[in-house]
């Protein structure tokens, strides 16, 4: 899994020194390639299911036909989640009203994280489960997910608030392909991740 985790890493970093602008975005991921046609299968977010803020089930298709933004964070945490929920909200302010584009928020603290703090929290954001979903579930799950979203969910004693994770937002196309990332700490990243959103919503 570490070289894994490496080799995501890495296609991430490549992805940072691609040409800006309305583009072809690349496929981003790990990919593999078919051993009978050697046609590239690329990498996909896998199946999951989670309750949301309104205790109802999230799955893969909550969002068929439709690209979405995925984040992994806490509701207690004292460091970049405040940062870079500030930045999804421009998304959400920006895209609501546009139905081809949804939210998706993952806890890695499902402990703290229930339905109802999810809900609470949500609400003092002021915004609706139509557009944003929190979703929190088994902590295994969402940790071993993180990794196919190639983004970090560990728990350190150390760290603040015990746990380990990015600020990154990540774009998922209708066909589970992770298409764009950026620093969701950055306004100036998140406003270059706009562009990307706006040229994959317009295929």
């Amino acid at each position: 899994m570490k070289y894994l985790f490496i080799a995501l890493l890495a296609a991430l970093v490549f992805s940072c020194n691609l040409p800006q602008g309305p583009k072809n975005l690349p496929m981003l991921g790990f990919h593999d390639v078919d051993p009978a046609t050697g046609d590239t299968i690329y990498h996909t977010i896998p199946d999951f299911s989670f309750l949301n803020q309104d205790s109802v089930t999230v799955t893969n298709a909550t969002f068929a036909g439709k690209a979405y933004v995925a984040d992994f964070f806490f509701t207690s945490c004292p460091t970049i989640c405040p940062k870079v929920k500030q930045q999804m909200m421009r998304l959400y302010e920006k895209y609501r009203n546009d139905n081809r584009l949804m939210l998706l928020s993952y806890t890695i603290d499902p402990k703290r994280d229930t339905v109802g703090k999810l809900r609470d929290f949500a609400g003092r954001m002021g915004v609706t489960s139509e557009k944003w979903h929190f979703v929190t579930g088994d902590k295994d799950k969402i940790y071993a997910l993180a990794d196919d979203y190639m983004s970090i969910a560990t728990e350190n004693p150390e760290a603040p608030g015990g746990f380990d994770h990015s600020g990154w937002l990540l774009l998922i196309d209708k066909d589970r392909h992770i298409r764009a990332y950026c620093n969701g700490t950055k306004a100036e990243d998140v406003t270059r991740f706009m562009e990307d959103i706006d040229w994959l919503l317009a295929q």
